[in-house]
C-alpha cells in the first residue's frame, strides 16, 4: 500500500532548490483536448520558471500522442540524458507499467500522475486529483436531483485506472436511487468521439434524462449533438474539470449545464515541484499527494471562473 503524504501550501511556492545539476524528464500526453492542453501550458510554465531559478537543474520534456511513442520517449530520456528522476502521465497505464517499472528499478526517481500504473508501489510518488471522490460527486449530484427511475447515459473516457476509479465512484452514488443507466461507452475524453456517440445514443433512446461526461470536453461534444437533435430541454449534462466555458454557462444560469465537478490541470506543477524539492532538498517526499474534488454550482461558480486560463 501506498503512503500517504500530507503537505502543506507552502510547498506549492517553489521557487528555488539547491543546484546540483539534477535532470528530471517530464513525459506527458500532447494537446489533443482541452484539459491535457491546460497541462501542457502549466508543465512548460513550470519548467520555465525552475529553469530560471535553478540553472543547474534540467528538464527535459516530451508530448506523445499514443502509448508506443511515449515509451520510446522514456527509453530515450534514460539512454541519452541520464535523467535522475521522472515524472510521467501514462497516455495509458496498462503498456506504460512495465516500462516504468524498468526506469524505477534502474534507481531513477519516478513520479506519477493522474493516470495510476496497473502495479502499485512502482513509483516514488503519486500526484492525482480524487478520481473516486470525482465520480461519485457528480453520481451523487444525479442521485439527490434525478426521481427514482431517471434514465441517464455515461461517457467514459480513455480505459486507465482514472476511468475505472472515476466510474467506481459514479457507480456507488448511485446504488440505490432507482437511476437506470441506458448505456455507458468510451468517449475517450475528446469532443468528436463524444459527439458521435451521443449521436448514437440519441437516435437510440426516446428518452435520456441526463448525461455524465466525464470530462468536460466529452461534455462540449454531448451537448452538440444534443442540440443539434433539438432535445436540449430534455436533459441536462454534467462534465468535469471545471472548463470555463462550463463555469460559465453554470454561472449564466444555464439548465443543460446545472454543474460540473472540478479536476485541476495544474496538478502538474505540483508534481514537478515536489519531485524537485524531493530529489534535490532531500525532504521527505514520496507516498500520495491527492487533490480534492468539488462540485461547482451556481453560488460557488464565480471562485472558478479563471478569464487568462487556456481551459
Amino acid at each position: 500500500m501506498r503512503k500517504t503524504l500530507i503537505a502543506t501550501t507552502a510547498l506549492m511556492g517553489l521557487t528555488a532548490v539547491p543546484a546540483l545539476s539534477e535532470t528530471i524528464g517530464i513525459s506527458i500526453p500532447a494537446a489533443t483536448h482541452g484539459w491535457a492542453g491546460a497541462l501542457n501550458f502549466h508543465a512548460e510554465r513550470t519548467v520555465a520558471r525552475l529553469s530560471e531559478a535553478n540553472p543547474d537543474l534540467e528538464f527535459v520534456l516530451t508530448t506523445t500522442s499514443d502509448p508506443g511513442q511515449q515509451v520510446s520517449d522514456l527509453e530515450d530520456m534514460v539512454a541519452t540524458r541520464g535523467i535522475d528522476a521522472l515524472v510521467v502521465l501514462p497516455f495509458e497505464s496498462e503498456p506504460l507499467t512495465g516500462p516504468i517499472q524498468r526506469i524505477a528499478d534502474s534507481g531513477v526517481w519516478v513520479t506519477v500522475v493522474d493516470r495510476g500504473l496497473a502495479q502499485e508501489g512502482i513509483e516514488n510518488l503519486y500526484v492525482a486529483g480524487d478520481n473516486d471522490s470525482f465520480g461519485r460527486t457528480a453520481g451523487q449530484y444525479f442521485a439527490d436531483t434525478l426521481d427514482e427511475g431517471a434514465k441517464v447515459v455515461v461517457m467514459r473516457g480513455i480505459a486507465s485506472t482514472v476511468d475505472n476509479e472515476r466510474v467506481a465512484g459514479f457507480e456507488a452514488a448511485l446504488e440505490g436511487s432507482g437511476i437506470e443507466v441506458l448505456a455507458m461507452d468510451h468517449g475517450n475524453w475528446n469532443r468528436d468521439t463524444a459527439f458521435n456517440l451521443m449521436q448514437d445514443w440519441l437516435s437510440r433512446f426516446p428518452e435520456i434524462d441526463a448525461v455524465w461526461a466525464a470530462d468536460d470536453d466529452m461534455a462540449v461534444g454531448a451537448l452538440a449533438a444534443i442540440d443539434q437533435a433539438g432535445r436540449t430541454e430534455e436533459m441536462f449534462v454534467v462534465g468535469g474539470a471545471g472548463m470555463k466555458e462550463m463555469v460559465q454557462r453554470i454561472q449564466d444560469g444555464d439548465p443543460t449545464v446545472p454543474v460540473n465537478v472540478t479536476y485541476p490541470p495544474a496538478m502538474i506543477s505540483t508534481a514537478i515541484e515536489m519531485t524537485a524539492l524531493g530529489l534535490t532538498s532531500g525532504a521527505p517526499m514520496s507516498g500520495e499527494f491527492i487533490i480534492a474534488s468539488e462540485l461547482i454550482t451556481p453560488e460557488n461558480a464565480e471562485s472558478f471562473y479563471f478569464e487568462d486560463s487556456p481551459y
